[in-house]
């Protein structure tokens, strides 16, 4: 069992919080135990294999895997104390307070602007909408790129910039947590660079976790870094995820505290 809370940390610090988890598909357990307190205003780092559950973890704080009919979950993930799983927690409502942006970039085949203000509308936001887009759009440090294109398609754009449209659109319905599943697997170094730079500056309003297999990545940009790693069990149905150590990022990657951990970050892993 690690700790579940970061270094430093305090009760009021705490956005998310998984307690004794573990994540089914249908009979088959794909994580177990895992217990982690996600902290305020910060980039959290998932690293870890293929196949560890990272990304399973991650949509299960927005109830993504909802969509799975076979997904169930044991034990409790909250999100400022609610128990996100409580039978009369709105999903939908879970999913507007807790953004996803996705491993590709995927703008809906709509201009720039509707794009950014399709999740205002359905949720039928009474503002300016013209002053939301552009907020939004400022925020994902793509305004400057865009504003004068703002009727032509979200596809005209280059992928990175699509990335930061996508976060546009996660941020325009002013969520407090925006979720990352390895957003930049798909693009060039220097389009990574501008995403990276971009969520060191949205942690001033917003509490973001990273999903991704580059740990240099995670070096840069995570306040806290959680490890994940997977075995095979006897008669489990395939490989069970697990939660093997969290902590601030360099203390993860110059003195964890399991040799696992070690072996990962030091290449000699597996």
């Amino acid at each position: 069992m690690v700790d579940t809370a970061p270094m430093n940390s305090t009760a009021t610090d705490v956005v998310l919080r998984a307690k004794d988890c573990d994540i089914y598909y249908g009979s088959y357990r794909a994580v177990r135990d895992v217990s982690i307190d996600i902290p305020k205003n910060k980039v959290t780092a998932f690293i870890g294999p293929s196949g560890c559950g990272k990304s399973t973890v991650l949509r299960c704080f927005n109830r993504l895997n909802d969509l799975i009919e076979v997904f169930h979950l044991e034990g409790k993930m909250t999100y400022h104390g609610q128990d996100l799983y409580a039978p009369d927690v709105d999903p939908v409502e879970v999913r507007r307070r807790i953004g996803m942006v996705f491993q590709r970039p995927n703008p809906f085949p709509k201009t720039i602007y509707d794009n950014v203000a399709y999740g205002p509308r359905t949720i039928n936001y009474e503002g300016d909408m013209d002053e939301l887009v552009e907020t939004s759009l400022r925020r994902a440090a793509l305004w400057d790129e865009v504003k004068d294109k703002l009727q032509e398609s979200g596809f005209s754009l280059s992928g990175g910039q699509q990335q930061r449209l996508c976060i546009a659109r996660t941020i325009a319905v002013q969520p407090e947590v925006v979720l990352m599943d390895e957003p930049c697997s798909a693009l060039d170094p220097i389009s990574t660079l501008k995403v990276e730079d971009l969520m060191k500056e949205l942690t001033q309003d917003y509490t973001i976790i990273i999903v991704t297999h580059n740990m240099q990545q995670a070096t840069r940009v995570a306040d806290y870094t959680a490890f994940f790693n997977a075995e095979v069990v006897e008669g489990a149905g395939g490989k069970v995820g697990y939660l093997a150590e969290f902590d601030v990022t360099q203390k993860i990657f110059t003195d964890p505290s399991r040799e696992e951990t070690r072996d990962y970050v030091t290449g000699r892993f597996g």
